[in-house]
Order: structure tokens, then C-alpha cells, then sequence
């Protein structure tokens, strides 16, 4: 095939306010604020970007980190583009992140990897769900998410063994296995956590890690090592994919799958198998808990915003040991705070249901993310610990809440145990308005101490707002009731007052 739509050169990329731009466009240009798209893309095309720049100027420490700066990190990826150019065609004789020997797996519409559109006998709700043409970009874009966000299960043919003798796309019977979920993935939905600067240049930047962190975190035993487009795999256990499983670029563009795209669909087989969180196996934006006896990952949730993580990610700032940790976060925010006014941390991902290996998206299930925005002069130990008070009395107000609706509805005979969720999930939402105001009042000064009694107060008038919403007073009965269960809120204010 003919070499066509280069990824350095064509637009693809979803930029805020801007549209697609192109790899060399994104890299010349520092007035890109953000990425568009889903928070999956989002998170994937960002994993992508950070390869580059990784392949293009990884420093050696912080030092030469600082010495760098955006600007000369920025035309050092350019050149890497440039001397890079060939292997970045979408089509050709060696496609960009693709294997052209998986061509004799079946080939699957494009539709069949998108998780919300809606293909074999899966019922179609809105016109949203149904499978639509792609233009290059849009496969290019799905390319790259496939990398690490591949779903699980028996969409993926796996009847084609590159590796001879591997075992790992068979089960016990020697038939075909479900393919397994992407790592970047898992189970129920990975929750990926960046730090974000002034712009996209300014991000990549604050996110690259220096060989001396890699060596440090002791996740990645091969350490960088190289872009799977300098060196593709020719198989799902040669030496190449081994050693990608051990590297950080391993994680970064983790090749999950073994794709060839064409005009009409996609080849489409399991990739390399990187091991799992509980195998060791970790992405850089995946916060880890080892301080149980098996390590504990933040999931996606969409009845729980990611902002409300922030303290658990955010628990490195405390002087005592455990607790969540997240590489990506750690090292960017230390540097963050020597370099930047301000700067945000972003979370997101998208929750998945599974059964017998089989993943997709349930009534439940969504995309969900989060932008919060700190300042770097006041973000210490003592500030960190009036957000953890203030997020422990707010998590107190939605169980009080919930306890309340719960009582009313027992004194009617009835079970009130779904209004109670959905009293609490209203609350958060009128919570989260008012929690950058939060984030930014808990500098300890008296100006401060005002504002968040403002907000305390505040807050408890969103739970008494939720608690007559969800629990009515018209008749005798219901009013008794209501006067008995509603929730009484004056220990939760005079606490902040003293």
C-alpha cells in the first residue's frame, strides 16, 4: 500500500478551541491550551505525546530538566518528527503502531472497538450509538486509544498466533482466548491522573520524567526504553515485546493490540500482555496503594468525581509514609512548584462493566473527569491538611444526609434506600461548584478562614436544599416525619466557628 496521511504532517489531533491539528503543529505551536476529544483520548493521545518527547529529550536529572525548559524541549521534538518522518505514515509498507503481518486475523468494522457505538445484536438507543463512517483522522485517533484502552473479550481474533509456541491467546482447551483488557484499562476502569500547565508545550513539559526518576520509582526494571516505532515487535513474546514490557515507553504506548487498518475495517488480535497493578504493572498517571497486604488502585467511578480523589492523590504532600502514590503526579508537581504560579491537576477515564470477560458499557458506566487548579506558594503540608479536614467534614454531611432520607422514608414504611443515593449524588454535584473556591481558601490566612466559613455554611445549606427536595412535608404525616429526620447541622458549623 501506498504510503498516505502522515501523522507529523496531517491534522488529526483534537485541540480545545482549535480543532485537529497535526503532530509538527501541536510541537511549533505554544498558544494550544488543551486537548479535546473524550477523557480516554485525551489521556491516550497524551501518553503518546509524552513517548515522544520522551524518545526526543528525556534528561538525565532535574537539573538538566530545568536547563532545558519548553522551548528547546519543543524543537527537540520537532527534529526527532523530522528524522523520524517514514515511520509515522498511517498507510504504507510499515504503518505507524500497526503489524502487518496480523492481517490474516479477521477483519472487524471500526465500530466493533468503539465502546459507545453499538454493533452486533447490542440495541441501539440514540442515533449516537450507531456506527459512522471515518475519515483518516478519526482511524488514526482510534489507533492510538486502542494502544492501552483496548475492551476486553471475544471481539478480538486471536485465532492468529504471531509468536510460535506463545500460549498466552489460548485457553485451557487450546482454543482462541478472550482478548484481555488494555492495561491502561483494567478491570473496571483505570483512573489516570497529569498535571496540567499554561498549555499543552508546558505540559509535556512538567509531565517528562528524567532518567532518575524512572530509575527511582523501581517500576520499570528496562527503563526508558525505545519507541515502538523505532523498533516494532514481531510478535506478542519475540524480544522486543518482552523487553516493552518492561520499560516506561512500554506503558506509555503499551501496543495491547496488533492492528492493520484499511479502507473498510480493521485486523484486529491481542498485542503484547503487560502485566496487571497486582503483577507489578503499572502506568506513570495510575495512583497505587502498596501499603495493604495487595495494592490498591483508584477506579473510575462516575458516582464519585475524580475531584473528589484530590486528597488521596495529593497524599505524598504529608511527611508520614503510605497511601496512594502516582509517579506522573509526584514528579510534576515538584516541579511544578519551583517553576509555576499555578498549574492544574487533571483526572479521568472511563468505568467498564465486565462479564465472563466480556467488557462493556452498562446504564451505569461513563466517561468522567475532573480539573482542579492549585497554587504553588501555598500548597505545603499545613494547606493539605485543611483540605483533608474540610473533604472528612464534607464526606461526614453526605452520610448524615444519606442517613436522614434513609430514616424519613423508614418512618413512612418505605424503602428509601435509592432516594437516599440519589440525595447524596445531588449534593456532591452542588458540592463540586463550590470546591475550587475551597481548594483556594486553604491558605490558613484570616481572609481565608472567613471564606470557608462561607462555604461551610454553604454546604450545609446544600444538604438541608437536597433533604427538602427529596423528602416531602405536605401532609401531616410526611411533615412529622420530616421535622423528626431532617438533619441537624449546628455541631458541624460551631466546629469551624471555634
Amino acid at each position: 500500500m501506498k504510503n498516505r496521511f502522515n501523522l507529523i504532517e496531517e491534522p488529526w489531533i483534537p485541540v480545545a478551541d482549535v480543532g485537529r491539528v497535526s503532530l509538527a503543529q501541536l510541537f511549533a505551536n505554544p498558544d494550544y491550551r488543551a486537548l479535546g476529544g473524550s477523557p480516554v483520548q485525551k489521556i491516550a493521545i497524551l501518553k503518546l505525546l509524552l513517548a515522544i518527547t520522551q524518545a526526543a529529550a528525556t534528561p538525565e536529572d532535574d537539573a538538566a530538566w530545568q536547563a532545558m525548559g519548553s522551548n528547546r524541549l519543543a524543537d527537540r521534538c520537532l527534529s526527532y518528527l523530522r528524522h523520524w518522518n517514514d515511520s509515522f505514515y498511517l498507510f504504507g509498507a510499515q504503518p505507524f503502531l500497526q503489524i502487518p503481518a496480523i492481517a490474516a486475523a479477521e477483519c472487524k468494522s471500526y465500530g466493533t472497538v468503539l465502546p459507545e457505538v453499538s454493533t452486533g445484536n447490542t440495541t441501539v438507543l440514540t442515533h449516537t450509538q450507531q456506527e459512522s463512517p471515518l475519515d483518516d483522522a478519526d482511524k488514526a485517533l482510534l489507533l492510538v486509544t486502542q494502544m492501552g484502552f483496548a475492551l476486553g473479550g471475544k471481539k478480538t481474533d486471536n485465532s492468529v498466533v504471531l509468536t510460535p509456541g506463545y500460549p498466552g491467546k489460548s485457553n485451557e482447551r487450546g482454543k482462541p482466548a478472550s482478548g484481555k483488557s488494555g492495561p491502561s484499562l483494567g478491570f473496571m476502569g483505570l483512573l489516570h491522573n497529569i498535571v496540567l500547565g499554561e498549555n499543552l508545550l508546558a505540559t509535556l513539559n512538567l509531565n517528562l520524567l528524567t532518567r532518575q526518576d524512572i530509575a527511582d520509582s523501581g517500576l520499570y526494571p528496562g527503563g526508558l526504553g525505545q519507541a515502538p516505532w523505532e523498533v516494532m515487535p514481531q510478535g506478542e513474546d519475540c524480544n522486543a515485546a518482552r523487553l516493552h514490557k518492561t520499560t516506561l515507553m512500554g506503558r506509555l504506548v503499551p501496543l495491547s493490540r496488533f492492528c492493520l487498518l484499511t479502507d473498510y475495517g480493521l485486523h484486529y488480535s491481542e498485542g503484547i500482555a503487560h502485566p496487571d497493578y497486582k503483577a507489578g504493572g503499572v502506568d506513570p498517571t495510575v495512583a497505587i496503594n502498596r501499603s495493604g497486604k495487595e495494592p490498591k488502585v483508584l477506579w473510575v467511578n462516575p458516582s464519585r468525581r475524580p475531584w473528589r480523589e484530590l486528597t488521596a492523590l495529593l497524599s505524598f504532600l504529608e511527611a508520614k509514609q503510605g497511601g496512594f502514590d502516582c509517579l506522573q503526579l509526584r514528579a510534576a508537581i515538584t516541579r511544578a512548584r519551583g517553576c509555576s504560579a499555578r498549574f492544574a491537576v487533571w483526572s479521568g477515564g472511563l468505568r467498564v462493566s465486565s462479564n465472563a470477560g466480556e467488557q462493556y458499557l452498562s446504564g451505569a458506566d461513563d466517561y468522567v473527569e475532573s480539573t482542579v487548579w492549585l497554587d504553588s506558594d501555598v500548597l505545603g503540608t499545613a494547606w493539605f491538611a485543611r483540605l483533608r479536614a474540610d473533604m472528612d467534614s464534607l464526606t461526614e454531611l453526605g452520610k448524615t444526609l444519606y442517613g436522614c432520607v434513609i430514616g424519613f422514608y423508614r418512618t413512612q414504611l418505605a424503602d428509601g434506600k435509592d432516594l437516599a443515593e440519589q440525595a447524596t449524588s445531588i449534593f456532591w454535584q452542588l458540592c463540586e461548584h463550590d470546591f475550587q473556591q475551597l481548594l483556594d481558601q486553604c491558605d490558613g490566612g484570616d481572609a481565608a478562614k472567613s471564606a470557608r466559613l462561607r462555604l461551610r455554611r454553604r454546604f450545609a445549606a446544600n444538604v438541608h436544599q437536597v433533604f427538602d427536595q427529596i423528602c416531602p412535608n405536605q401532609t401531616a404525616r410526611q411533615l412529622d416525619a420530616w421535622a423528626k429526620c431532617r438533619p441537624n447541622l449546628h455541631k458541624y458549623l460551631q466546629q469551624e466557628a471555634s
